[in-house]
């Protein structure tokens, strides 16, 4: 009679097993991680305003780092309007969030909406206001760039800083910017 442990396949002990778990886990990380960093290719090109495959704003980024106009623009307005309270490079302060953490879960509408009516919440006992600027020309006028600069900054497409170069301003964008805005005098 054959013995019953000699007849049954090898068991994975408990060390094996966890072996095998941790590596499936790290595996899954890496894919996952070698994808994060990489930018998404716009769906749509209307005279250097690029649209994902949704109609949201969204950047382009060359492999040196030279981006289209409205990511530019996006940079410098960011840095006019919101880094008071947001932090250089979108990465945040003590009394506002870093947005370049927030849009990596908010999604164009949301941000649009929080940034035309603002937000009240109440963190650790302490009240943090954004502000309704949805009557701020100097913000709403731009606020499609200021969402795809920092979306590129969330989506880690640029780093922090300026970025090392940029697209001409398009047509359409101008024309945008005349109409919101008023021509220049």
């Amino acid at each position: 009679m054959k013995d019953f442990a000699s007849s049954r396949p090898a068991r994975r002990t408990a060390k094996k097993r966890f072996a095998a778990s941790l590596f499936a886990v790290v595996a899954a990380l890496a894919v996952s991680g070698a994808a994060y960093g990489e930018p998404k290719q716009p769906a749509k090109n209307d005279d250097g305003r690029y649209f994902d495959a949704e109609g949201n704003p969204t950047y382009r980024v060359d492999a040196d780092g030279k981006t289209d106009w409205t990511t530019y623009s996006g940079f410098q307005r960011y840095n006019a309007e919101c880094l008071r309270c947001h932090g250089p490079d979108g990465m945040g302060s003590s009394y506002a969030p870093a947005l370049v953490d927030s849009l990596k879960t908010m999604d164009y509408a949301t941000f649009l909406a929080t940034v035309a009516q603002g937000r009240k919440n109440l963190v650790n006992g302490q009240e943090k206001v954004m502000p309704q600027l949805g009557e701020d020309k100097n913000v709403m006028c731009y606020i499609d760039d200021i969402y795809v600069y920092l979306k590129a900054r969330s989506d880690e497409a640029i780093g922090r800083n300026r970025p090392p170069g940029h697209d001409p301003k398009g047509k359409s964008w101008q024309a945008a910017q005349d109409s919101c805005m008023g021509p220049p005098s």
